[in-house]
């Protein structure tokens, strides 16, 4: 149909590499760890956003461009690179607004005045769109499942890049549920708060420092 063969390992697997951690899924869980399951659907959708972005450049032909020119890879890599970096920074020395305390209703409504919905969506749509591995990965991965004479290579192309990018959303969703949840339950203190976020801004930084080390290959 449309030219798309093997789709039920194609569905497979992109579930699969969803389930990968890295970048995309950690900001979900700090973002509803931090704010409530609001803000990781918000990050989330904003991350949706992003990939629909990766999508159309491949089906059009600009993705490719990231995979032959050394140059577009490099400066699409380092905005990358140096926003990861600016999100694991800004985690390390923001004060602590992890633990759920006692009073929860109270301090979601602190937390949550800290950050808009919008400007969480724009923080998963940016940690996204510039990561060009992302794009890489889609003029990589998709075209083995589209059969040689297919009628329309574009259209196929974009018919699975909906179906990963839907599966990957949902996935961010019931993440974002699950980390809302398990911080509900555990009640951390603010001590405990504060060292799990710098935590995750390491975990920020290191996948800021490995994407600004990567290569096109």
């Amino acid at each position: 149909m449309f030219g798309i063969q093997h789709l039920p390992w194609f569905v497979i697997a992109g579930i699969l590499l969803n389930l990968a951690p890295g970048p995309d899924s950690l900001l979900v869980m700090t973002r509803s760890a931090m704010h409530g399951w609001r803000a990781g659907f918000a990050a989330a959708l904003g991350i949706c956003a992003g990939t629909c972005v990766h999508i159309l450049a491949a089906a059009l032909g600009l993705s490719a461009l990231l995979a032959t020119s050394a140059l577009a890879f490099a400066v699409v890599k380092y905005l990358g690179a140096v926003y990861l970096l600016y999100i694991g920074i800004k985690m390390l020395f923001a004060k602590p607004s992890v633990p759920v305390v006692p009073d929860a209703r109270c301090a979601a409504g602190e937390r949550r005045a800290q950050w808009s919905y919008a400007q969480i969506f724009v923080q998963g749509f940016l940690t996204n769109v510039l990561n060009p591995k992302v794009a890489l990965f889609f003029i990589a991965f998709v075209p083995q499942f589209i059969a040689p004479d297919a009628p329309d290579k574009a259209l196929a192309f974009v018919l699975l890049g909906v179906i990963f990018n839907t599966t990957g959303t949902l996935w961010c969703h019931i993440l974002a549920l699950l980390t809302a949840f398990a911080s509900e339950r555990l009640r951390a203190s603010a001590r405990l708060g504060q060292w799990l976020q710098r935590a995750i801004g390491v975990m920020f930084v290191s996948f800021g420092v490995r994407l600004a080390l990567a290569q096109r290959n």
